[in-house]
């Protein structure tokens, strides 16, 4: 996996059609092969910032986060030891470590499991944590120091409005956190409405999310298409993944994606301008495809 600093920004976006509709897809996957996505935006400022003001990170979360796996990236171009926080580890990832899970501990990553019954504890006892040149960063980056990242992306869409000509324009992503969807609301002119998809909790858990982070404004939520459970293999997801690819052409990842242009799909009119931002994640792919394998391989 390349650990160079050579960024391609701004991101690029695309023109695609389907299902006989024209969109914009902002092409956030391809800023970096490791830093990429919305979890380069949220971790700009840690890379401008110099490397002798951390010597350690911290963080927590999910086994297969993207945000772990960016995060080890940052921390191996930084110089900088990168332990990390998750439950503890299914049999199945004991004897075979994989996907992102794999590719962090190749960067560096110092893995540290938590029983299940103690890890929200241990959580707590992290945040409460204070040691000179020592960072913690909330799961999935969900603090204020991705402002700044987040506000370079709207400065990018709002130019690209302009040089497009296009007076209304609708701009909708998915939400883990909620965090790049809060603060790229607060930086978009006007003229720009933002929507999200929310996969982790209701919208009330979300509101509670962004209410911790900023007093607003705050985006629009996207109407469910039905009540699910966060990274469970669904047909229908597969099903929206290889349909998007097979007519845009483009990867999209297979847990946030689906959801949201199932959602934007029902929700707006046929030509309303839309711009969906591509906040990567694809390299947790092949891990979520063994997931939906294992569902068929139970079915047969």
């Amino acid at each position: 996996m390349q650990n160079s600093l050579l960024l391609s920004l701004p991101s690029r976006i695309d023109r695609v059609q389907f299902r006989g509709r024209s969109f914009y897809v902002k092409r956030d996957d391809l800023i970096h092969p490791c830093l990429s996505g919305n979890k380069y935006r949220k971790l700009y400022t840690l890379l401008q910032t110099s490397s002798d003001i951390y010597d350690t990170v911290i963080s927590y979360g999910g086994v297969q986060s993207n945000a772990m796996l960016a995060i080890a990236c940052l921390c191996r171009l930084k110089g900088w030891t990168f332990h990390y926080y998750t439950k503890t580890l299914p049999g199945y990832l004991e004897n075979r470590r994989e996907g992102n899970l794999e590719q962090a501990l190749e960067q560096g990553m110092q893995l540290h499991e938590v029983e299940y019954a103690a890890f929200q504890q241990k959580i707590e006892e992290l945040k409460t944590f204070q040691q000179k040149r020592t960072l913690l960063i909330s799961q999935g980056g969900a603090d204020e120091i991705a402002k700044a990242g987040i506000e370079e992306l709207a400065k990018e869409i709002n130019a690209w409005r302009k040089d497009e000509k296009i007076e209304n324009l609708n701009v909708v992503l998915p939400s883990g956190t909620g965090t790049t969807a809060l603060y790229l609301q607060g930086a978009l002119e006007k003229e720009i409405r933002l929507y999200t998809s929310v996969l982790v909790g209701d919208d009330t858990y979300q509101l509670q999310q962004w209410q911790r982070l900023s007093k607003g404004p705050y985006p629009k939520i996207l109407p469910r298409d039905k009540k699910r459970k966060f990274a469970k293999p669904y047909s229908e997801y597969l099903q929206m993944h290889q349909e998007l690819e097979k007519q845009t052409g483009i990867t999209f990842d297979l847990i946030y994606a689906p959801k949201t242009w199932i959602e934007l799909l029902d929700y707006f009119d046929e030509d309303a301008p839309i711009l969906y931002i591509h906040t990567g994640g694809v390299s947790g792919n092949e891990t979520m495809r063994q997931r939906y394998r294992h569902k068929e391989s139970r079915r047969g």
